[in-house]
């Protein structure tokens, strides 16, 4: 699969499994909502304090598996890439567009940015260097 497919893919599909690296080399993996921002990067939000973004800060390298809605039999796609978070004060207005392109407007924009800010949230960026499937069995 091009990265291009994977990449529409991913605009119509918002549920997804993260998966990052442990210090031991394991696997941790997270439920997420992913999208993607103008530039084509998947965007995650998170906690500061998530193992997510720990596992991050010490190796940028990321897969996810997004999904249907449906979860069975209507399509998935894998990327690997490197991810970079941004944390606040940078993050917000990422964080705000995140919203608008996930969930849609929120009733109280300032009531948002309170939340964010006492949640300690992050935005991570994943550019997709590799996407598939390939070949399906």
């Amino acid at each position: 699969m091009d990265i291009a497919e994977a990449i529409k893919f991913l605009a119509q599909h918002h549920r997804g499994v993260l998966a990052t690296r442990r210090r031991s080399g394991a696997l941790q993996m997270s439920p997420v909502s992913p999208g993607l921002d103008a530039d084509g990067r998947v965007i995650i939000t998170s906690r500061e304090t998530a193992y997510k973004i720990l596992n991050l800060r010490r190796d940028p390298r990321a897969s996810l598996c997004v999904f249907t809605e449906a979860f069975h039999g209507l399509g998935w796609v894998q990327i690997d890439g490197r991810a970079e978070i941004l944390s606040l004060p940078e993050a917000m207005e990422p964080l705000v567009d995140w919203h608008r392109r996930i969930k849609g407007e929120h009733r109280d924009w300032s009531e948002y940015r309170k939340t964010m800010e006492a949640q300690r949230r992050v935005l991570l960026r994943i550019i997709v260097e590799r996407a598939g499937p390939d070949l399906k069995g």
